[in-house]
C-alpha cells in the first residue's frame, strides 16, 4: 500500500478506535460506578448541575476512558503507519488532548481531576502504546 494513505489510514483508524474504546468505557461506567442520587448524567447540563456531588470514584472512569481511548488509538496508529511512527502516535495524542481541553471548557471539573487528566492522560499514553506496539522497523527516540 502506498505509504501516505496507509499513515492517513493511521490517524483515522488511531482516531476511530480511540473513539470507539474512550465512550464505551464512558457508556459502561455508570453501570459499574453509579452517578450520585439525583444527578442527570445523560446531558451535558444535568452534569454541570450536579458535577458538586461527584466523590473522587466518579472520575475514575472518565480517566480510564480518555486515557485507554487514547491508549488505544495510538498504539492502532503506530502498528498501522508506515513511517514516523512515533509521529503519528503522538499526533492521536495531541488530538485526544485536544479534546480533552475542550471538554474542560464545556464540562468544568474539579481543579485535581483536570490536572491528572490532562497531565497523565493523553500524551504520556500516546508515548506508551507507541512503546508498546510491535515493529521491527521502530525508530529509536532518544
Amino acid at each position: 500500500m502506498n505509504t501516505l494513505l496507509r499513515n492517513i489510514l493511521a490517524i483515522v483508524a488511531g482516531i476511530v478506535i480511540g473513539s470507539i474504546v474512550n465512550m464505551g468505557l464512558i457508556n459502561i461506567s455508570g453501570t459499574v460506578i453509579p452517578p450520585p442520587d439525583g444527578a442527570d448524567v445523560t446531558t451535558s447540563e444535568g452534569l454541570k448541575a450536579a458535577m458538586h456531588l461527584f466523590e473522587p470514584k466518579h472520575f475514575i472512569f472518565p480517566f480510564l476512558a480518555h486515557a485507554l481511548g487514547t491508549f488505544a488509538g495510538a498504539f492502532v496508529a503506530a502498528i498501522v503507519a508506515a513511517s514516523h511512527k512515533f509521529k503519528f502516535a503522538m499526533a492521536i495524542g495531541v488530538f485526544f488532548l485536544a479534546g480533552g481541553i475542550a471538554t474542560i471548557f464545556m464540562l468544568p471539573s474539579p481543579v485535581w481531576y483536570t490536572i491528572v487528566d490532562l497531565v497523565f492522560a493523553y500524551l504520556p499514553m500516546a508515548y506508551l502504546a507507541y512503546k508498546l506496539a510491535p515493529n521491527k522497523t521502530r525508530q529509536t527516540i532518544a
